[in-house]
């Protein structure tokens, strides 16, 4: 029986050597002979088959991108066939869909009877003598290069996906999955004179109904690959809650790891980022791995009033367990945009259900989600719209980690027609700073259309694009998001140019592989022959054109262009406005029954902590309420209003339960500031380096300490006392770790009342100070570039509990 929709044809039958589908299009069959079906435990299915019935539907939809290659609403016409066979006394099922560039199939159990085990997928293509292939070594993190080799010379072994094969010289197959979540294991591919698929998991347990994602075909020219949008139509529809996802917001990040390893641990660099993205109107900031929880509701107040998101870098196996899926809710609370969440590195059944967790309960909060260390794309851009990013590819972090294995232009060149055709692709692009970089300066900046991802975030240090006014004013111009994306001329092993449309201006990014050049840029399909064009080339000098054009490219080269319409404004980018945050009292005490009241502005509103409640008593009084909240310990409760672009500007309040009748080590009481030379301060362990919790246990002169707070000077840590304590002890000296001397301080409420020089191998110094009625602590070493100063058994005294009044 057949399935056709607008020049596809699929075909399923029972040959002598079992189930085969044939795809055709316009009348000439382009793929023959897919064998499909599975093993169900040691029975093999799809070999001798009867076949039951055949039904036939048309499935009609429509849904809303909000980011990807064609943002906005996307209707689709697809035929589906369900084809059920009885064998070995299993009753079974393959379910075809046909598109217009593509056809797909899964298999179904109608009739099971409680859990069934699959232990093999037999879908397999064959590929034609003479085709050619653009592959990648299979990782279950997909990182390895992609290359091109022809079918002849494809050696035995697995692939990952999506697999492309050109056919001929008008049709290419693109072979790749939609439709997975935690109740199947992930496939690829494994080549052994055919394309067989295979199972993560050696066994996958399934129950009735459907019990594989979309093997999926997709089929047609590049340029129709390209703007193809069949992964995510065969994907799950979103939950109603989730359609509108207004809170989604595509657009360009700044970020500081590539550049400056160890600046995610350091405020100040956070701020220079936000600074220098808000003044290139960009919309994000993401910080990775070294950022600490004290100063991140500081980073999130200080970029919102530029209109600025923040999303925070975390591992996955830190995101769990119930207890630890908390910690999305506690960053959500401090008005934190989004996560990137990475290590994930397995396709399995079990990883697939974490994903399932993490995906419902981003949704649930409004948070972002960008996976790195992932698997690529299956549609989940429709099923759950937060999902912004995925690795998944051999990205710019490789020029940082293998200075030996630089990406190649001929691996960028490939990915638009292969791994970005599926989805988001967080290759973190425009990386002029790297070392051992082949590829020209206008091909990285033509990364930037080329590879789309819904939030594009850029490698290189925000300073070395303003260094560079062409590259710094088209990464301004270069749209947040696309309406259309279309491929304008290119061949995987030569070069790629896109096209991408944001309203009336078209971006287009060229990459090329290969000698010095010139290339032809088509631009009749999206402009007419007067549209304004601004080119920027590989030496970043920037000319102008009307309509198509050709442009000169160094070898491994490339550009970028902007493409306006006749008498329009060609260059629209403004610098995002500074805004006044809502008034907030920095700190905040709760009565004895944990209350407390905040004063905000008519048009604020709360977002307190998680199991927090907050009651608005008139137009500018909340009564906040607290829960289990410990003595000395506190919460961050935000202030928000309307402000730029849709992003809530907002300032912090941390309440802050009074220290009660003892003593109190310092390193159990939250930091509510801090400054550090080297990553952050860190609590019973010595400075270590640039990480949190990199550090040794705390030794000064051969002796070791079990408590206290490890720095680098310069350092200052700021703790609140409320009034509450009456002494503190301690003492100071140098980690054995490190060298040099310095010169360290307590402050109370900014007066210094206790200074002395501590030195590397010299026995600490103890202190024992009188801070009676002190408001605000501060520990201070400075001087000492490479001294790590460690804190010893510092430890605040309460007299009495305090008053309640």
């Amino acid at each position: 029986m057949s399935d056709e929709t607008n020049g596809t044809r699929a075909l399923v039958g029972i040959t002598g050597e079992g189930v085969r589908l044939t795809v055709s299009r316009d009348a000439a069959t382009v793929v023959d002979g897919v064998a499909l079906g599975f093993s169900l435990g040691g029975t093999r299915l799809g070999v001798a088959p009867e076949r039951v019935s055949v039904t036939e539907r048309v499935v009609r939809d429509r849904f809303t991108l909000h980011s990807g290659k064609a943002t906005g609403p996307h209707d689709y016409e697809h035929r589906e066939t369900v084809h059920t066979f009885r064998e070995e006394g299993v009753v079974w099922q393959a379910i075809v869909r046909t598109g217009p560039h593509g056809v797909a199939v899964r298999y179904a159990l109608p009739l099971l009877d409680g859990t069934a085990e699959i232990t093999a997928d037999h879908t397999t293509v064959p590929l034609p003598a003479g085709s050619r292939n653009w592959v990648l070594d299979y990782q279950t993190w997909y990182e390895t290069p992609r290359y091109g080799v022809d079918t002849a010379d494809l050696a035995e072994g697995a692939y990952g996906l999506p697999f492309l094969t050109r056919l001929d010289q008008a049709v290419h197959l693109l072979i790749t999955e939609s439709g997975i979540d935690g109740r199947f294991a992930g496939a690829h591919l494994r080549w052994d004179g055919a394309l067989r698929f295979a199972l993560a998991d050696e066994t996958v347990e399934v129950t009735r109904g459907v019990v594989t994602p979309w093997r999926v075909l997709l089929l047609g020219t590049l340029a129709e690959l390209v703007s193809s949008l069949f992964v995510e139509e065969l994907a799950p529809a979103a939950a109603p809650e989730l359609e509108a996802a207004g809170w989604v917001r595509p657009g360009r990040a700044a970020w500081s790891w590539w550049s400056d390893f160890y600046s995610g641990a350091q405020l100040a660099k956070q701020k220079h980022f936000v600074d220098v993205a808000a003044d290139l109107g960009w919309e994000h900031l993401l910080i990775d791995c070294g950022w600490e929880e004290t100063w991140v509701p500081e980073i999130v107040a200080y970029a919102s009033l530029r209109g600025v998101q923040v999303h925070l870098w975390t591992i996955w196996r830190d995101l769990n367990s119930p207890e630890d899926l908390r910690r999305l809710a506690l960053w959500r609370s401090w008005g934190v945009a989004g996560i990137k969440v990475d290590f994930m590195e397995s396709e399995s059944k079990d990883r697939y259900r974490w994903y399932d967790t993490i995906l419902t309960e981003s949704a649930r909060l409004g948070l972002m989600v960008n996976f790195h260390g992932s698997v690529i794309p299956r549609g989940w851009a429709r099923t759950f719209p937060q999902v912004i990013g995925y690795e998944a590819i051999r990205g710019a972090e490789y020029y940082v980690f293998f200075e030996n294995q630089a990406l190649t232009a001929s691996h960028n060149v490939i990915q638009p027609f292969t791994r970005n055709i599926v989805g988001a692709m967080d290759a973190t692009p425009v990386a002029f700073g790297a070392a051992g970089r082949t590829t020209g300066d206008g091909h990285e900046l033509g990364l930037a259309v080329a590879f789309e991802c819904g939030i594009t975030h850029f490698a290189d240090h925000v300073d070395a694009y303003a260094a560079r006014p062409a590259a710094a004013r088209f990464l301004a111009e270069l749209a947040p998001a696309w309406d259309e994306t279309v491929l304008l001329a290119g061949d995987p092993d030569s070069h790629a140019v896109i096209a991408r449309r944001a309203g009336d201006r078209w971006f287009v990014g060229g990459i090329a592989t290969g000698e010095a050049r010139t290339i032809h840029v088509p631009l009749d399909t999206v402009a007419g022959p007067d549209a304004q064009v601004w080119i920027v080339d590989d030496d970043l000098t920037e000319t102008t054109a009307t309509g198509s054009f050709d442009v000169k490219i160094a070898r491994d080269g490339g550009f970028a262009a902007v493409v306006a319409p006749a008498g329009t404004e060609v260059f629209r980018a403004r610098s995002r406005p500074r805004l006044t945050p809502p008034e907030a009292v920095p700190i905040a005490e709760p009565d004895a029954d944990g209350t407390v009241t905040i004063i905000t502005g008519p048009a604020d509103r709360l977002r307190p902590p998680p199991g927090w409640t907050a009651e608005r008593r008139t137009g500018t009084e909340w009564l906040v309420r607290s829960r289990n909240l410990l003595p000395g310990r506190l919460g961050v409760v935000t202030v928000e209003r309307d402000g730029d672009d849709g992003v809530p500007v907002v300032a912090h309040t941390r309440v802050i339960r009074p220290l009660t009748e003892g003593g109190h080590a310092l390193s159990d009481l939250p930091m509510i500031a801090f400054t550090n030379a080297d990553g952050p301060v860190e609590r019973d362990m010595s400075n270590g380096g640039g990480n949190p919790r990199d550090g040794g246990p705390l030794r000064v002169a051969g002796r070791e300490y079990a408590r206290g707070l490890g720095t680098a000077a310069p350092s200052e840590a700021r703790f609140h006392l409320g009034g509450h304590a009456h002494r503190l002890t301690g003492a100071v000296g140098v980690d054995d770790e490190s060298a040099g001397e310095a010169r360290v301080a307590v402050l109370a409420d900014d007066r210094e009342i206790f200074a002395a020089d501590v030195t590397a191998g010299q026995p600490v110094i103890p202190f024992d100070l009188d801070v009676s009625g002190v408001r605000t602590l501060v520990l201070r070493g400075s001087g000492g570039v490479s001294a790590h100063v460690d804190w010893v058994d510092p430890i605040v005294h309460v007299n009495q509990p305090p008053s309640t009044n």
